[in-house]
């Protein structure tokens, strides 16, 4: 395989990390308070954060793509595909986030938090020094792996016309003739950045378990 089809591939490879860091980090946005909702004492608000979840999380990524892709020209919004996909992947991981976050919240030792009402802090004040740290710290692998599945998931965009790495893969094999080499480097360089983010996460669990950050 020529080096200009690599590069191709790694141009559209830019474009796949970019579009799941957005999805992933409005999606975390979106997380805190559809989980502040789920945990608040307001009937309302916590009936709307479990429908949110069990919404996003029952029903597939590619149905959700399409239907916001469609669904957004309806009600006057003609907005580019990439905007599409980034507003998909977004409420989607949102929800895995949001349980994930509910989740590290409930698992904080109830005696920290007694001990912090026993010194004194206010419930504003424990959420932010002790409930909020510890459990971030007990949630990050598996955010970690929720933004690994993201980027892996990306792969279903092309579906509202975005051309990221899988779908450079298609269309270079479909002109080129030349699939199995194609498609393993597209492999590749999935492999290549889910290392990287795998990494990165393990280096700022370590941080967080030495107390640097």
């Amino acid at each position: 395989m020529s080096w200009k089809l690599f590069w191709l591939l790694v141009e559209a490879a830019r474009l796949t990390v970019l579009l799941s860091a957005g999805a992933i980090a409005i999606g975390f946005l979106i997380a805190c308070l559809v989980c502040a909702g789920m945990l608040s004492h307001n009937r309302v608000a916590r009936g709307a954060g479990r429908l949110f979840v069990s919404f996003f999380r029952g029903t597939p990524l590619l149905v959700q793509l399409l239907l916001i892709y469609y669904l957004l020209p309806s009600i006057g919004l003609d907005v580019p595909s990439e905007v599409a996909a980034i507003t998909g992947m977004a409420l989607c991981t949102a929800a895995y986030q949001a349980e994930i976050m509910r989740g590290g919240l409930g698992a904080v030792p109830s005696g920290l938090l007694e001990a912090a009402e026993m010194t004194g802090m206010s419930a504003a004040q424990t959420f932010r020094r002790i409930r909020l740290p510890i459990a971030f710290k007990l949630t990050l692998p598996a955010l970690v792996s929720e933004a690994i599945m993201m980027l892996k998931s990306s792969s279903l965009v092309s579906v509202v016309g975005v051309i990221e790495l899988t779908r450079m893969a298609q269309d270079l094999a479909a002109s080129t003739y030349r699939p199995l080499e194609l498609y393993a480097a597209a492999g590749l360089i999935y492999l290549v950045i889910n290392i990287v983010v795998a990494l990165l996460g393990t280096g700022l669990e370590a941080r967080l378990r030495w107390g640097r950050i």
